[in-house]
């Protein structure tokens, strides 16, 4: 389940949320029990799939091609 950020804007306390995707943009209260709070962007990213370039003739990358042996 994916974790966002979040800033209390009352006493500037930064905190993390885990919750479900479909919940992302609902309202979350600071740990102090402050309600004007702001979701901060996220400085990680996630990709799927593979982004190691391949070996050139088919040998699929390092892993893949028989280059680390």
């Amino acid at each position: 389940m994916p974790r966002y950020e979040f800033r209390c804007r009352t006493c500037d306390n930064t905190f993390e949320v885990t919750r479900p995707m479909a919940e992302s943009s609902a309202p979350a209260t600071c740990p102090a029990g402050h309600e004007n709070t702001v979701r901060l962007l996220s400085t990680v990213a996630v990709s799927s799939g593979s982004s190691a370039p391949s070996g050139g003739s088919g040998g699929g990358g390092c892993c893949g091609g028989g280059c680390c042996g």
